[in-house]
């Protein structure tokens, strides 16, 4: 019977070794799962702060693209204007229409109603330098 005991005694010694290993095994498993959660909540944090960030980059880089197009077309605006003046030889640059000063026939004056003048007035002021006098006058 003490070899049997014996033999109990081994086997019950090695199955304490294993549990013991077991439960080591178990403790370095735990620690590293602690490190990964760790690590996955800064890595959480950090895409929450990056996200925040690419979401003002995007806002401002609307704001400056819609900005640059603004000044685009002014630009482009600006340069078709100063073509076209400059295109123009100095003797070409429009000369409002005689009638409008109340001339009729070139010779004659005859008289013109107030409404008229009014109009023609109403035109002189919208002559702008860029462009020819567009105003026509309502008979």
């Amino acid at each position: 019977m003490t070899q049997q005991g014996a033999a109990l005694q081994t086997y019950n010694n090695e199955l304490v070794k294993c549990i013991e290993e077991l439960c080591s095994k178990r403790e370095e498993l735990n620690r590293q799962v602690q490190k990964e959660e760790e690590e996955k909540a800064r890595l959480q944090h950090d895409i929450r702060l990056l996200t925040e960030k690419l979401s003002r980059v995007n806002e401002s880089l609307a704001r400056r693209l819609a900005a640059r197009a603004d000044f685009d077309r002014t630009i482009a605006e600006t340069e078709a204007a100063y073509m076209k003046v400059r295109g123009r030889p100095r003797c070409s640059v429009p000369q409002p229409d005689p009638s409008l000063w109340g001339w009729r026939g070139g010779v004659t004056h005859q008289p013109i109603s107030r409404a008229v003048r009014r109009q023609r007035v109403i035109c002189r002021a919208r002559t702008s330098y860029f462009g020819p006098l567009i105003c026509k006058t309502r008979r």
